[in-house]
């Protein structure tokens, strides 16, 4: 078997035996999660129907944490009070505090504290029972006030608080710690001999957070993922508590004033308007005066939600008293009294005084913080004679909002815990490591020569990333970068031969022709070459011919600039050198230059192997060389075309050719003032220039002035 089969032999055994792995370590991790989560339920249950003062919800968890680290240990902490939460909605709301016991057991296993049975073992022991007795008291306080959940705390709370300390809430508080600290004790010892006699074979591999290590070298992906998801959820979360605590406190306030309302009209219905004015008058001595006020007493003793039930009538100088019903806390006012309108009710005295119905109000004066649902009373001529108004307290809308607001923060604290650890594990698994590994292989690369090149590959093959999303996506990416390098780098060695046999052919050509030189060639050749690159640098900027011009392109013509009239070496000295104008003969020889140039450089051509050297730098040669004396309006030569129809490199040499021709100092004429040379170019856009083309030039004239300054 040779070498590289058995390599690949062994590299698809490796993949084979990592992808077992991965599958195996999850089925352990489902079974201590599922183990777990038996452990929390069945204890919890069987302390439940023997009446222990026990609760026995986190031993599972704190196994989970010993054994397999935080994830296995928050999902059991999270779902253990999802499912118990069915029989017992109320331990819904206890939720984080079996997610926070959970990360405070993973937090102590990862630092070996549960290794034995040592004096350690106290500090994570105390931590549980702060978690679950101290925060759970508050938790119990903001769902149940100041009466515990628990009949047995209620008790020793009550004992405390008459005995030690008289505040209710520090009294539930250290009810709460005593009452736990049995529980978390012998939870924590039968948890670590559950860890004793855990099958090593079934134990998951432990996933780590080590935290520490973000503040070392900056954040790492984890850290943002972390931070990413803890903002992400926040600002969910805050979204959808506020929405819901203002929904929930609308539908308080709609019910309660519906109620108040509801209650109103029905008191209403009791008095006769057309007596209202009798009732004022003779008071208790008016018929039917007791029984209205008994049926009052009666309706305001039916339910503990209304504070204040009256009868008003409102006139220009307060409220007169028509009904108060006596509450012990306020007695009512006598029939007649005239009560002065509150502050808060100044917005709407106009209407009450029309006599027009309005909506239930919510004041906090005098008499308490209220809402209050005002009902008129009509008299037979259709008058309002009277106003029966009844009071609901807002403080117990208040208690309710409280419970609310505890209920669903406890609820998306521990939804918020367990997605988290969910988000890093998963990150871990399916981008964390794969990204690590591509890096360690990136870094590892290596081109010097071609056993290393080969080697690299070899690496990338066999690393075979299969996470199927983005990750894979890169790696992909990653590895074919890496195949276009290799073949890239072998592609430039062979480059690099036609560029040799390229360059020995042209110095051949050209030792033809050495003889046969225009005086002025040398300068003008730098010049136009530094006239083009700067137009194609400005093209570039300006984002024209985007399809054709880029920094390859750009590259190309500003190499075989130099050749562009090359082909004047076939032109005659007498001619070419001529101080004088041209007669109409001699400009016609001088005329054959550009074709000639693009013979010339066809010529090499032939002598190089390189397609692409042959397509890209010297066919823009030849097409300089051939087209550069072309005018945009077809009226240049050698073949009369026009407009686009000429090649772009050879409009851009147009321009940089007869910019150097008019500035520079030839035999036959001085040089030009530069204002003046620019001035024609711009006046020769759209007939022997391409526009934009001329334009560019124009936008780089500074860049255009300091090659011509370097000139004179």
């Amino acid at each position: 078997m040779s070498d590289n089969k058995r390599k690949q032999e062994d590299a698809n055994t490796i993949r084979l035996d990592l992808q077992f792995n991965k599958s195996h370590e999850d089925i352990k991790l489902v079974g201590l999660v599922v183990i777990g989560l038996v452990i929390n339920l069945l204890l919890n249950k069987i302390v439940t129907l023997l009446g222990l003062p026990l609760y026995f919800d986190c031993i599972g968890t704190i196994l989970a944490a010993i054994v397999g680290g935080f994830m296995p240990a928050v999902l059991v902490g999270f779902f253990t009070n999802i499912l118990s939460s069915l029989s017992d909605t109320s331990n819904l709301y206890y939720g984080v505090l079996n997610v926070l016991i959970a990360i405070v057991a993973a937090a102590f296993s990862q630092k070996k504290y549960f290794r034995k049975i040592t004096w350690k073992l106290i500090i994570p022991t105390i931590c549980f029972i702060l978690i679950g007795g101290g925060l759970g008291s508050v938790i119990t306080w903001g769902l149940y006030g100041n009466t515990m959940g628990d009949e047995l705390a209620s008790s020793l709370a009550g004992r405390i608080y008459t005995n030690v300390v008289q505040d209710a809430f520090w009294a539930q508080m250290y009810a709460g710690v005593i009452m736990d600290i049995p529980d978390k004790v012998i939870s924590v010892i039968f948890a670590f001999i559950l860890y004793k006699l855990y099958p090593k074979k079934f134990k998951p591999e432990k996933d780590k957070v080590n935290l520490a290590t973000l503040a070392q070298k900056g954040i790492s992906l984890s850290g943002k993922i972390i931070i990413s998801v803890v903002l992400i959820f926040s600002m969910a979360a805050a979204v959808v508590t506020y929405v819901s605590f203002n929904q929930f406190r609308d539908t308080l306030v709609s019910s309660e004033a519906q109620y108040a309302t509801d209650t109103a009209k029905f008191a209403a219905t009791l008095i006769d308007g057309d007596k209202v004015d009798e009732y004022l008058r003779r008071k208790d001595s008016a018929e039917g005066y007791f029984r209205i006020k008994r049926y009052y007493s009666l309706i305001w003793n039916s339910s503990d939600r209304i504070q204040y039930l009256y009868v008003y009538q409102i006139q220009e100088d307060g409220c007169h008293v028509v009904f108060d019903v006596d509450t012990p806390d306020t007695p009512g006012s006598e029939t007649g009294t005239v009560i002065p309108f509150d502050e808060s009710f100044a917005p709407y005295i106009d209407d009450l005084l029309a006599g027009k119905e309005i909506d239930p109000i919510i004041t906090d004066d005098t008499y308490g913080w209220l809402l209050s649902s005002y009902v008129p009373v009509y008299d037979s001529n259709n008058r309002c004679k009277c106003y029966v108004c009844v009071d609901v307290s807002m403080p117990n809308i208040s208690d309710i909002e409280r419970t609310f607001t505890f209920k669903i923060t406890t609820i998306l604290l521990g939804f918020l815990v367990m997605v988290l650890t969910l988000s890093v594990y998963l990150a871990k698994r399916f981008i964390v490591s794969p990204v690590n590994s591509l890096a360690k292989l990136t870094s590892d690369f290596a081109y010097t020569d071609d056993e290393a090149r080969e080697g690299t590959l070899e690496s990338i093959k066999e690393l075979e990333i299969k996470t199927g999303d983005e990750i894979e996506h890169l790696y992909n990416s990653i590895a074919k970068t890496t195949f276009d390098t290799v073949n890239y780098i072998n592609e430039s060695q062979r480059k690099n031969e036609a560029i040799s046999t390229f360059q020995s052919g042209m110095i051949n050509v050209m030792a033809d022709l050495v003889e046969s030189r225009d005086q002025s060639t040398g300068e003008h050749i730098k010049n136009t070459s530094s006239y083009v690159e700067i137009i194609c640098d400005e093209l570039i900027k300006e984002g024209k011919y985007a399809d054709i011009l880029d920094e390859e392109f750009k590259n190309n013509i500003v190499s075989s600039a130099p050749m562009h009239d090359i082909g004047k070496i076939k032109v005659s000295d007498t001619i070419l050198n001529k101080p004088g104008k041209f007669e109409p003969w001699e400009y016609e020889i001088m005329k054959t230059h550009a074709e000639e140039g693009a013979k010339i450089i066809r010529t090499v051509k032939k002598t190089v192997d390189n397609q692409e050297l042959k397509e890209n730098y010297l066919g823009e040669a030849e097409n300089m060389a051939h087209y550069h004396h072309e005018k945009w309006n077809g009226q240049g030569y050698p073949c009369g075309l026009k407009g686009e129809e000429i090649p772009l490199s050879a409009r851009i040499m147009a321009v940089a050719d007869v910019f150097d021709a008019l500035v520079a100092k030839r035999v036959y004429k001085p040089a030009m003032p530069f204002e003046k040379a620019i001035s024609i170019i711009k006046e020769s856009s759209g007939e022997h220039f391409d526009p934009a083309i001329v334009e560019a030039f124009l936008n780089a004239e500074d860049k255009i002035r300091a090659v011509t300054e370097q000139i004179h």
